[in-house]
């Protein structure tokens, strides 16, 4: 069987699953709790983050990109790269703006400080990462909002990695209640749009010790 070791609240692991599911190749969680350095989770990954798939083959691979364009090479009968260059192209652009400029903006000060920081014990949430967080995110939500008002999906015409990268990024904070939906129509839109596909049902039903989820975030017409 193929195991994805994951963290609930990880965007990477969330974009992978979503990955996975559209895909519609089976798979085990198994949630690694990475701060423990696991001697047997460190020879899957050294890295010892989050996710780490080990495919019904046996091969390891771990980083959400590394897995997504190995998912992508191995699995291509559901294609999340467009055939066009240009997509691609695009396609690729939007993935490391949500893995990179997204997460360093937004997700690391509102995820890591309402969850890891306190589990780790390592004091209150930062007040000025917080408002930083909260105020790049309504930046970032008028980007995906203009994205989605001039293309079918946020890369172009087709639906694809982009897409999933930034819903796994949105979904994890939509969690703790963070995103402002009033901030742009077009990314509400967007959002309801993607987070209504069968692959994202999953996502939906997370639950994750000690935090709810606000109502709206398992409302498909919110």
């Amino acid at each position: 069987m193929r195991v994805l070791y994951h963290l609930p609240l990880s965007p990477y692991s969330r974009k992978v699953r979503l990955v996975l599911s559209e895909k519609r190749l089976p798979f085990e969680l198994k949630v690694e709790k990475v701060w423990e350095r696991s001697p047997g989770y460190l020879e899957l990954n050294p890295a010892c983050t989050v996710p780490t798939l080990v495919d019904s083959n046996g091969l390891v691979v771990p980083d959400s990109r590394v897995i997504c364009e190995y998912l992508e090479e191995a699995y291509p009968d559901v294609a999340l790269l467009s055939h066009e260059f240009e997509e691609r192209v695009e396609t690729r652009r939007l993935v490391a703006w949500f893995d990179e400029k997204f997460f360093s903006e937004v997700t690391r000060h509102l995820l890591w400080e309402k969850t890891m920081k306190q589990a780790l014990k390592l004091g209150p949430p930062d007040a000025n990462a917080l408002r930083a967080g909260y105020a790049n995110l309504k930046q970032h939500l008028v980007y995906i909002g203009w994205l989605a008002e001039h293309r079918r999906w946020l890369a172009g015409d087709n639906l694809s990695l982009a897409d999933f990268a930034a819903a796994a990024q949105l979904s994890a904070l939509d969690y703790l209640g963070d995103v402002d939906w009033s901030a742009s129509q077009g990314a509400r839109d967007w959002y309801a749009k993607i987070k209504s596909r069968p692959s994202f049902r999953a996502i939906l039903q997370d639950k994750v010790n000690g935090i709810a989820p606000p109502p709206h975030y398992t409302d498909l017409d919110f």
